[in-house]
């Protein structure tokens, strides 16, 4: 299914939203809860599966919003149509601060991954599914887990990021990140989950005891204050304390 053509624009700066204007009849969706204000006769309905194919069945429907719970998403989209007869705007905000991220899917060959908690909206025919790391050991040590979304389509889609946006274009190169700070990358990218140096680094280096490692030719997007973070600095036990591992499984058992 083609995207419907949406135009747009962000707003704000600490805190931003993205304003879609749709001409009639176009949709955008979004995640539940994200809606901050639209006009009169838009309609919005919540609905089990992301719209891209109109002949999807019930089964598949329900496979759809089972992999959204895998990914710690609400189970519905909302679905936000322009039914009048001019053009009509709806806005959604992020839900920290942050960064709104929007990424054209047609110039990066269709296909985006994003971690599972950053996407906001897209134009209706983008398709919202899971991946996996290919590198088990993501999963128990990256944090952020191994479950990833991938945003396939050719028209906009709008992700949020925490804190500053950093670009990179890789080019046959390797980059070492802080597990958490990955918003997302090109499928070109070789995504895994490596040891932080020797064990006098890891346990007393105040980074983690593991660092996600990205390889290979493409465009990366890093965010310099993942909700994690945040989290952990606004709580009462957290504002100086520096935690020797912070990610995954390794990190809730050493946790408690």
């Amino acid at each position: 299914m083609q995207s419907h053509e949406i135009d747009y624009k962000i707003l704000g700066h600490d805190v931003q939203l993205v304003e879609v204007e749709l001409d009639p009849g176009e949709t955008v969706i979004a995640e539940a809860g994200a809606m901050l204000y639209m006009d009169d006769e838009i309609e919005y309905t919540a609905r089990m599966g992301d719209g891209s194919n109109p002949q999807a069945g019930f089964f598949d429907k329900i496979l759809s919003a089972g992999s959204r719970l895998i990914t710690g998403e609400s189970l519905f989209l909302t679905h936000f149509t322009n039914q009048g007869f001019g053009k009509k705007h709806v806005a959604f905000a992020a839900p920290y601060p942050g960064t709104i991220i929007p990424l054209n899917l047609a110039a990066f060959g269709g296909n985006i991954i994003v971690q599972r908690d950053a996407f906001l909206c897209a134009a209706l025919g983008t398709k919202i599914s899971i991946t996996f790391s290919k590198k088990l050991g993501a999963g128990f040590f990256g944090g952020e887990g191994f479950v990833l979304q991938q945003l396939q389509g050719d028209g906009n889609a709008f992700v949020h990021a925490g804190g500053t946006v950093i670009e990179k274009e890789l080019n046959n190169e390797v980059l070492k990140v802080d597990t958490g700070c990955i918003v997302g990358f090109e499928p070109t990218i070789d995504y895994s989950i490596e040891k932080a140096g020797n064990l006098r680094s890891m346990v007393f280096g105040g980074e983690g005891i593991f660092l996600a490692t990205l390889r290979g030719t493409g465009k990366v997007w890093l965010q310099s204050m993942p909700i994690r973070k945040l989290i952990r600095e606004l709580s009462p036990a957290g504002g100086n304390t520096r935690k020797e591992s912070r990610g995954g499984l390794l990190n809730n058992l050493l946790e408690g």
